[in-house]
């Protein structure tokens, strides 16, 4: 039987049309990034640190940032908290189902752009009225994808390629508001959404343990935590517990996010909260209504940010203005009755 031949059936010429309109915020040349990533260093050495520490080394004005998770799942609350407090100004951010996580940078006023999927909806709790604010007055500009798009931006970046193929949003007005670009496939001529690989300055992910140096375990679903830690160009890692490298050693191939990718450690408990963690602790519902009905009242919510985020020194000190070791206790109850 003759080899069937799959190679190109004819001299062809790929064709890129332009398919959004929106800008493209970040640089998706994998040789740009392969230059930072070429200077990072490898070393094993500790990275433990504060959360003051290394949002103010490592979070720039300007930057553009990427929050682990998902939904109200597994954020990195406490991280966001201190990019609040530190009033850092004029980032980018991927919103891959952004929910209490988008809330804080808007009420913060640290974000001018967003690459979307999910926002201003904090699922079904209902709409932050100052996030949707914020994008109606334009105060932060978007461009719009899906979320299996973002996904596969940051799987871009991660392989160390300018973009991927896709067949998601073609035929719908999302790939209208976004940045992408359509392509014929050069074997069958078959189009195609080109999906430009997406390199955030910095990331942040909650983690369930994470040793000194940066190795992390995650329980439960990751979504893109796995492809976005290797996209990052700076990465800090918040974690519910540290635990020895022996421990991490012990089970290698729980370790889904290597000591080499990681540039802090921050051991926050809690850190998630009022979300999710999964198999730690449930959201907590009455303060996540607080935000929302705090947004009702400019004044109010002027006077709630200054209770909450400002006017403490720490993640912990605002975990015990809203009810502290009982609340967390009773919390991590609600989580196990529904883990059982």
């Amino acid at each position: 039987m003759k080899q069937q031949d799959y190679g190109l059936k004819e001299e062809r010429q790929v064709v890129y049309r332009p398919a959004g309109k929106r800008k493209l915020y970040m640089d998706p040349d994998p040789d740009a990034a392969r230059e930072y990533f070429r200077k990072k260093s490898r070393k094993l050495v500790e990275k433990v640190t504060t959360l003051a520490d290394a949002i103010s080394r490592l979070v720039h004005d300007g930057d553009y940032i990427a929050c682990g998770g998902f939904g109200t799942s597994r954020i990195s609350t406490a991280a966001i908290h201190e990019i609040m407090r530190q009033r850092k100004k004029n980032l980018g951010f991927s919103a891959h189902a952004a929910t209490h996580d988008f809330q804080l940078l808007v009420n913060g006023q640290c974000i001018d752009r967003c690459d979307v999927a999910y926002i201003v909806g904090l699922e079904a709790r209902g709409l932050s009225k100052r996030a949707r604010q914020a994008v109606e007055n334009g105060e932060v500009e978007l461009t719009e994808w899906t979320n299996a798009a973002l996904s596969w931006r940051y799987r871009a970046a991660a392989m160390g390629i300018s973009f991927i193929p896709a067949r998601c949003m073609m035929g719908t007005d999302t790939i209208a508001y976004s940045a992408a670009v359509e392509m014929e496939c050069p074997y069958t001529g078959k189009k195609y959404v080109a999906l430009p690989a997406l390199y955030p300055d910095v990331g942040m992910i909650h983690v369930h343990r994470a040793d000194v140096y940066g190795n992390c375990q995650i329980d439960g679903p990751m979504v893109s935590d796995w492809e976005m830690a290797r996209a990052a160009k700076r990465l800090i890692i918040t974690t519910e517990k540290l635990i020895s490298n022996e421990e991490i050693r012990r089970e290698p191939h729980r370790t889904v996010i290597p000591f080499y990718l990681v540039d802090a450690v921050v051991e926050v408990p809690y850190g998630s909260y009022p979300a999710n963690m999964p198999y730690e602790y449930y959201s907590d519902e009455e303060h996540l209504q607080e935000w929302l009905r705090a947004e009702q009242d400019p004044e109010t919510l002027a006077q709630f940010l200054e209770r909450n985020i400002y006017g403490v020194k720490d993640f912990w000190e605002y975990l015990n203005l809203n009810g502290g070791p009982a609340r967390l206790a009773e919390l991590r109850r609600q989580e196990n009755l529904m883990k059982n």
